[in-house]
Order: C-alpha cells, then sequence, then structure tokens
C-alpha cells in the first residue's frame, strides 16, 4: 500500500494498527522520515503519529502518546506492507487504520482493490520529465542546499512561481537532454560502479548500498540514490539497516554466471539453498528493466509478482532447496516455480528476505548467481 500527502495544507496524522508489518512515511526526495512497524518507534505495537511539514512547528503538536516527527518536504507518502500469516489480519488491519488532517475526526482508510489500473513505476520520460520537476518546484519550499540547483533549472525556463512554456529549440534540447539522462541512468543501474558483490564469486550486490540519511558527511550518496530510484521506490531503516530478525534485505543480479546480462529469450535457473535464513519468509521478485513495474508477461500469466517461500504449490527439491525458473519457456514439471519473460524486454530481480537471521549476516548462507539451462 502507498498513500500520498500534501502538508503544505496541514499536518496529517495516522492511528496505525499493531501487528507485523514493514512501513514508513517517506519525503518528496524518498528519504525516510520515520518507520512504522517492527522496526518504527511503536516496534509492532501500534501507535499515534503526526507528520508536520516543512515550514510548520512540531513543538505545537507534541502530547504524550503521540510520535511526531518533521518532513523536509510538502509532498510525504506512506508506504507499507502486511507481513502477518493470519489470513484474517488484513481485514483487521484495514478496519484499524486510520488516517486524517489533524483537527479533524479520524476515520478508517480506504483500500481500492481490482480497479485494473497499471500501477505505474516508470519514471516520467521527454518533456513530461520537465512538467513533473515544474510542478514540484513550484509546491516545495527552496532549501539552502537547493539554490545552486534552482539556478541550473532556470536556463531550463524552470522558475518557482512561474508557468513552465518552453519554446520549440528549449523543447528538442530538453527532450534530448531527458532521454540522454536516463540512458545514464539506466547504464548506472545495470553497471552500479559503487557497488561491490555480496558473495565472493557471484554478481549478487545489495540494493541498499546507501546510508538511511542517503549523504555523509562529505557528499550526497548521488549515483547509489539515482540507481536504486531509477528502479524501485521507497527506503526506510528497516530496508537500509536491517538487523538479525528484524527488517528486509533486497538482493539483486543483472547478470548470470558467466557475468552475462539477463536476457528475455534465454531461460534461467536460481537454485535456492535449504533453510535460507529467514524469521518470516523470503521471495524472488521478478521487474521490467524498461519499466520498472513487475514484468508483464500477459494477462493471467502469474498467479502473484513472486515465487515465495509460502506458497504452498511450489515444487521443493528432497533436501528443501527450490529450484526456480526465469525465462522464455517453463521446464516441464516445474511450471509452479516458474515466471515467463517476452520479447526483448530485459529483467531483473529482487530476493527478499523478511527478517534475515544471522547465516546471511556472517555470509554462511550463500545465494548462487542464476544459470542459462536453454
Amino acid at each position: 500500500m502507498i498513500e500520498w500527502d500534501n502538508l503544505s495544507k496541514g499536518p496529517v496524522y495516522v492511528d496505525y494498527p499493531p501487528g507485523k508489518t514493514a512501513g514508513g512515511f517517506l519525503d518528496f526526495w524518498q528519504r525516510p522520515i520515520t518507520d512504522l512497524g517492527l522496526t518504527g518507534p511503536d516496534q509492532g505495537k501500534g501507535g499515534k503519529y503526526i507528520v508536520v511539514g516543512p515550514e510548520d512547528d512540531p513543538a505545537k503538536y507534541k502530547k504524550a502518546g503521540i510520535y511526531v516527527f518533521q518532513s523536509p518536504t510538502n509532498n510525504i507518502f506512506l508506504g507499507l506492507r502486511l507481513l502477518e500469516d493470519d489470513p484474517g489480519f488484513k481485514d483487521k488491519f484495514k478496519s484499524q487504520l486510520k488516517i486524517s488532517a489533524v483537527g479533524r475526526k479520524p476515520h478508517a482508510d480506504q483500500f481500492h482493490r481490482e480497479q485494473k489500473r497499471t500501477w505505474s513505476a516508470t519514471a516520467p520520460r521527454g518533456l513530461d520529465y520537465w512538467k513533473h520537476l515544474q510542478q514540484i518546484v513550484n509546491e516545495e519550499p527552496v532549501r539552502e542546499q537547493d539554490k545552486p540547483w534552482m539556478a541550473m533549472l532556470e536556463p531550463l525556463g524552470i522558475v518557482k512561481g512561474k508557468t513552465f512554456s518552453p519554446d520549440e529549440r528549449q523543447t528538442k534540447i530538453l527532450k534530448e537532454g531527458a532521454a540522454m539522462g536516463e540512458l545514464m541512468t539506466r547504464n548506472l543501474q545495470m553497471n552500479p560502479r559503487f557497488a561491490e558483490h555480496y558473495w565472493a564469486g557471484t554478481h549478487w550486490y545489495k540494493s541498499f548500498d546507501f546510508s538511511v540519511e542517503q549523504e555523509t558527511k562529505g557528499k550526497v550518496e548521488l549515483d547509489q540514490r539515482a540507481t536504486w530510484f531509477y528502479e524501485a521506490v521507497t527506503s526506510s531503516k528497516g530496508m537500509v539497516n536491517p538487523v538479525v530478525g528484524a527488517g528486509q534485505v533486497y538482493m539483486t543480479t543483472k547478470r548470470d554466471s558467466k557475468g552475462n546480462l539477463l536476457r528475455a529469450d534465454k531461460t534461467y535457473r536460481l537454485h535456492v539453498p535449504a533453510n535460507v535464513p529467514v524469521g518470516q519468509f523470503w521471495a524472488l521478485t521478478l521487474y521490467s528493466e524498461n519499466t520498472c513495474r513487475p514484468y508483464e508477461n500477459g494477462e493471467g500469466t502469474l498467479r502473484s509478482a513472486n515465487l515465495d517461500s509460502r506458497l504452498k504449490d511450489l515444487k521443493r527439491n528432497p533436501d528443501g532447496s527450490v529450484d526456480l525458473y526465469v525465462g522464455a519457456k517453463a521446464p516441464a514439471g516445474y511450471e509452479s516455480n516458474y515466471m515467463k519473460t517476452v520479447g526483448d524486454d530485459g529483467w531483473f530481480v529482487y530476493f527478499r528476505l523478511y527478517a534475515p537471521l544471522k547465516p546471511f549476516f556472517d555470509k554462511t548462507f550463500k545465494l548462487p548467481d542464476f544459470e542459462i539451462v536453454e
């Protein structure tokens, strides 16, 4: 679930239910404001939260029993994932989650399902990129560190408080600039120069290769941010700095065992060893390299975006290990362990470990690379 809010007209109040969840508030730069749930201050016991805008005074809202946080941006979003095994937990959580403007009567949040709308995780392209940027510039305050950036945007026709109306010459330049910028980011996404392989002899690395704050004393972690937030959304303390038994690990790879980029016209096997060190579950999720959405391979071809350890029909080997397949053709007898790729759309995966345990951190557990089988 993701919900967007704008704090320019006042703070938001959330009555967050207890239970096993992973969530948090993020600002518009996708930096964590606070975690919610198991890795948040409520630690899975539920709590009341208020988030105020960048030009508000958080001291006005402090009172016993309420966690108050300030966002550096007006635009924020709340993202969460339910981790309970109890099938009744979803409905219970939905009925207890209450979100409202501060000062108004809290009401149960509305969850819309089966809307036949595609979730768009694709960055705006062409002139749309610059139109979106102009909109956000007008909605957000200019911080001290933003001023050089604002000066660079001005010759492009993006000025706070003014209408964006590029002429024909500017439009051509802006479209070309957006295309080149995306190509540079996609190259960095596929070949992250800052990343080190997590397990020796493999091409797996941690998706979150930056700090919770996404900056150090000496720099903003620019390449790290670009790589992750081009292909995905959200970050939290629990995702960036998981600890034994809490948080989530996101592992990714863009290459097979021979170092070649993963292709849609080939079929690959991932051998998942027995006893993956998780306190909750593990999941392999397939994404399109072109759209950054869960892979689009035809209506009804996937029962979910994941192959995960909770699936009852997942075929397991006698020793408890699991062979998963991604590619153009399902191996006979392994249809339940398979996710299909199509055409020439590249792909990538996240292997998630929920509540990772000690063997992950000390690397006595190791995930091998994808192997081509056909």
